[in-house]
């Protein structure tokens, strides 16, 4: 289960909340493929992330939630693992304000193996090195992906494949 982050502009998101059954072919067609700088994957890391933002498995309140799990869905379509949500850029900008000055180093005092473990965070962390570099590092560039987002006056899709 990949975490995936992609900007758009207001535009193309109301054009994508008017035809909904064109998200998939929006994300995956070799076109929405061709914007690589547009797009963001996060790979595992994503639900570590999620709970050492929000101290919390699955909820959290805004703006922290958004930044991994927040949204409204698109449409009820499952891309991989559920429906594509999207921020609006309005949500980009005040989620990117909560978290742009919230460190790498500050996430990961909030690090607990034994927590981690006990709220079964996908897929399993121990907290060694390795642990810290994946985590962190994908935590800076989400932390960039809104920067430059809210810079934009971007808006995202979050989704799960």
């Amino acid at each position: 289960m990949i975490g995936n982050y992609r900007r758009l502009t207001e535009g193309e998101l109301n054009a994508l909340l008017a035809n909904p059954e064109t998200i998939a072919e929006f994300l995956y067609s070799d076109e929405g493929q061709a914007d690589m700088d547009k797009q963001l994957d996060v790979d595992k890391a994503w639900h570590a992330i999620h709970y050492l933002l929000n101290e919390t498995v699955w909820g959290g309140n805004e703006p922290l939630v958004n930044v991994v799990l927040g949204g409204v869905p698109v449409s009820e379509e499952d891309v991989g693992y559920g429906p594509v949500r999207y921020l609006r850029s309005s949500q980009v900008i005040e989620t990117y304000k909560a978290i742009q000055f919230f460190s790498s180093e500050q996430l990961w005092l909030r690090f607990n193996a034994d927590a981690l473990k006990s709220a079964k965070i996908y897929p399993g962390f121990e907290g060694g090195e390795e642990d810290k570099e994946y985590i962190c590092g994908n935590f800076e560039k989400v932390k960039y992906f809104f920067e430059v987002a809210a810079s934009k006056k971007e808006a995202m899709l979050l989704y799960f494949n």
